[in-house]
């Protein structure tokens, strides 16, 4: 008997046994694709693991259905990588799995519905519904259950198959379809018998007298072939000579020219031209020396310099060293839109040896970046991407480079894995013997921490490149400002007179709000009642491009009321205010000025960001607005003023980071500002300028920051003194929610001897209709992390087996950040 252990898509912690034959056992490698049955008539990919000889002693074993891949597309170090990811985030193996592999290398079994050939069916039966699909089996063999959603106009069509199934009308098969299709792209080529210099010339003489559009294609083919010794695509043919492609398809006919496909990668950057060497300047070479040094000692290393220190620059010169020798690079960034500038960035001097990697890709393209770093393809030596690009199939990992690595947006937070990309990254290095790299202006206190207390490396760049000063940053008191009436909006005439400077001297401008829509509130003067979601514990926020309300949370959409909903008044009001209000103000304060908005609202689809960020660079935007995706990175040299909208809505968070949190996103959006030669300017519009926090911004002052924030940790017990684990649970009935969680908290207080708070409602009590409860467990750093966790896994297994809290759903957040 021999058997295969595998993982499944699916959130399950277990791994399961199959049967093969002796032939399977011995083809199979860890790492290969399987389709297997699973549940009464489901087919999964599942991934081989191991292969052993142990028959399982609670089930009978299935058999396979096939297997997918001729070599592994899952390698061994991926592998222990996501049972450590599954184990230190208390997850289950297969949300790793799922969460790691691109979609179109899942295969999940699409229902196939077929006709039973020997049932005798009365039409005069069955309902009009049933008859269009029975007619339409008529004319095909079998339907996708998505064919008859089409077909019907209607989502819910299960009902109807079920009644035609139950009259034994219609079979149920399960058929599993690859969905990855190589991308071909035609070209064309001469005729072999025009190779001969007779022919072709009594061709043209041909041509001349009867078809001259077709003689015209012959000779821009001709040019181009001529122009560039490479193979001529039919795309190009076309533009090049301004003809239909029914000229093409004529001469095709005529057999004077032949057509063929060459498989493409979807996406490719063809600059193979290198940018002249990069000449760093003395800090810049001073801080790659003293990586270098770091390096040999340790494997973690901190680049802390300040915004606009040329950071990039010094990852370039260390990625070549490591390119050279052959080794592959990954680089994370934090957001998408990052990547688009850095692509260019990269791609000048590395040619075509960057990949890029993230979500806004689709399935396609993203299994070729797949296949490409599991061949180790010199297309993929350097591969960019967001925090998913860490579960790609390295061959050779040299080095990880975190960029911004205090970002939260590296930590997932939904659906599992919650894991932290920049932890994971450094356990991945590991496995690789490899270095990482990571760099920040505003690093985080944890990272800090350990770079301080000489666990990893540190280097510091106090200069900006090209010794540009630091942007000067003023702070505007808006209670005082509204007090005078020196406001206009949100605009304060300080600001105003500083942008109206700017403007006219032919700068840009950057503001920041990090709010999107129009308001957060919409009031009833009368009786003060605010609109609602219907499913989560949050006022609806208005929109007025869309002239509707929509809840952040869950998406819930209406149309403005004309009226109050409780009272009837007319007389409704907007409280507080959102990106999409300062855009409107704008065109009334700046009427003949371009403005443009960047939030999650007008960056949806691939290229989003790529349209926004160009048109900035090409300064055919003079006003940007914009939320957090403002602060990160972005390079703009001719941005001299940055003002930040209101400071204060960051800093009264109710989190623990949210002075830490405050600091760094202001200092980064203060970074946009004086880029190149001239200094520039910060505005801070605040109600509260002395707060600490503010000050420290003003001051550039990151140490005062971090040793303040430190000190308050060590007395609260938060990170970097303690770990923290949240496990939020979530019901229908708040009822059996409150006793649920009750019951898990006494548990856990009785048996952990730790620090145990909750349970606890959150600020948002009710999101998509579920009620929420969290639990916060504290771990100091001196106590085993593993037996901590195994206590808890041990509590939550017996909390499953409480069968009125079996419904209540639990998850496990670790390093909550």
């Amino acid at each position: 008997m021999y058997f295969v252990e595998v993982i499944l898509p699916l959130s399950l912690s277990k791994t399961f046994t199959y049967r093969v034959s002796e032939a399977e056992y011995n083809y199979i490698q860890k790492g290969m694709r399987i389709a297997v049955p699973f549940g009464k008539s489901k087919v999964y990919t599942a991934l081989a693991i191991e292969l052993h000889q142990n028959e399982p002693a609670l089930y009978e074993a299935k058999e396979i259905h096939q297997i997918l891949d001729e070599i592994p597309v899952v390698t061994e170090i991926q592998i222990t990588h996501w049972q450590w990811i599954a184990s230190y985030y208390m997850c289950a193996i297969g949300d790793v799995y799922r969460g790691a592999m691109p979609s179109a290398l899942l295969l999940e079994s699409e229902t196939i519905i077929s006709q039973k050939k020997e049932t005798e069916v009365d039409e005069t039966q069955l309902s009009d519904d049933e008859f269009l699909i029975y007619e339409a089996l008529q004319h095909q063999s079998s339907l996708k259950v998505l064919d008859i959603v089409a077909l019907l106009g209607k989502k819910n069509v299960f009902p109807t198959i079920q009644k035609l199934i139950d009259k034994k009308i219609l079979a149920v098969q399960e058929e599993v379809v690859e969905l990855y299709k190589p991308k071909l792209t035609k070209y064309i080529r001469l005729h072999t018998d025009y190779v001969d210099e007779q022919n072709l010339i009594a061709l043209i003489d041909n041509l001349n007298k009867k078809a001259q559009k077709q003689k015209e294609i012959l000779l821009s083919y001709f040019q181009l072939n001529a122009s560039q010794q490479k193979p001529v695509s039919v795309k190009q043919l076309l533009e090049h000579s301004q003809a239909t492609s029914a000229v093409v398809k004529a001469l095709v006919d005529k057999a004077i020219f032949e057509e063929y496909y060459i498989q493409e990668d979807r996406v490719s950057f063809d600059k193979n031209q290198k940018e002249n060497n990069l000449q760093l300047s003395t800090a810049q070479q001073k801080a790659f020396d003293e990586i270098s040094n770091a390096f040999e000692e340790k494997e973690v290393c901190l680049l802390h310099g300040v915004t606009s220190s040329g950071k990039t620059e010094i990852y370039i010169r260390l990625i070549e060293s490591y390119i050279v020798s052959g080794k592959q690079v990954l680089y994370l960034l934090p957001e998408i839109a990052l990547t688009t500038q850095l692509v260019g960035r990269l791609t000048a001097h590395f040619g075509n040896q960057v990949a890029v990697f993230h979500s806004k890709y689709t399935n396609n393209e993203r299994v070729e970046v797949w296949k490409q770093v599991l061949e180790n393809s010199p297309k993929a030596k350097i591969v960019i991407g967001a925090r998913s690009a860490l579960f790609l199939p390295f061959y050779d990992l040299g080095l990880v480079i975190i960029d911004e690595e205090h970002e939260q947006t590296f930590k997932q937070y939904d659906p599992a894995p919650r894991y932290h990309a920049r932890d994971a990254a450094i356990v991945l290095a590991n496995y690789f013997k490899s270095k990482v790299l990571l760099g920040s202006a505003t690093p985080s206190l944890e990272t800090y921490f350990n770079a301080s207390g000489g666990k990893y490396g540190l280097v510091e760049i106090t200069e900006r490149f090209g010794n540009v000063m630091l942007p000067e940053i003023e702070l505007v008191d808006l209670k005082d400002k509204y007090f005078r009436k020196r406001m206009k909006g949100h605009f304060s005439d300080t600001l105003l007179e500083y942008m109206a400077e700017a403007l006219a001297l032919g700068e840009q401008v950057i503001l920041f709000q990090n709010r999107r829509g129009y308001s957060p509130v919409l009031e009833c003067m009368t009786c003060g009642h605010v609109p609602e979601c219907p499913q989560c514990d949050v006022s609806l926020t208005y929109h007025k491009h869309k002239n509707q309300l929509r809840c952040h949370y869950c998406g819930y959409a209406m149309a403005k009321p004309t009226h109050c909903h409780n009272c009837s008044s007319v007389d409704l009001t907007t409280k507080g205010f959102g990106t999409e209000q300062i855009e409107m103000e704008l065109a009334g304060l700046f009427p003949n000025k371009k403005t443009a908005r960047m939030d999650q609202d007008t960056t949806r689809g691939k290229y989003g960001y790529e349209k926004i960020l160009d048109s900035f660079k090409n300064r055919e935007i003079d006003i940007l607005v914009g939320t957090q995706m403002l602060a990160k990175g972005l390079d703009f040299d001719n941005v001299s003023l940055v003002g930040i909208m209101n400071a204060d809505n960051m800093l009264y968070h109710p989190d623990f980071r949210a002075f830490e949190r405050s600091y760094q996103m202001m200092t980064q959006v203060s970074g946009r500002a004086g880029r190149s030669g001239k200094r520039g300017k910060v505005i801070i519009q605040t109600y509260n300028p002395n707060h600490n926090t503010i000050q420290q911004v003003t001051n550039n002052d990151y140490m005062g920051m971090y040793k303040e924030q430190l000190y308050d940790r060590h007395i609260f017990k938060y990170p970097p003194y303690f770990r923290l684990i949240k496990i939020t649970l979530k019901h229908r009935d708040f009822e059996k929610l409150k006793d649920g969680s009750m019951w898990l908290y006494q548990v856990m207080s009785q048996n952990l001897y730790l620090p145990v708070l909750g349970p606890e409602e959150p600020a948002i009590g009710r999101i998509r209709n579920e009620y929420i409860r969290t639990i916060l467990i504290k771990i100091p750093q001196n106590q085993p992390l593993g037996s901590t966790k195994k206590t808890i896994q041990k509590i939550l297994n017996s909390f499953e087996t409480v069968s009125q809290y079996r419904p209540i759903k639990v998850a496990v957040n670790v390093d909550f950040y």
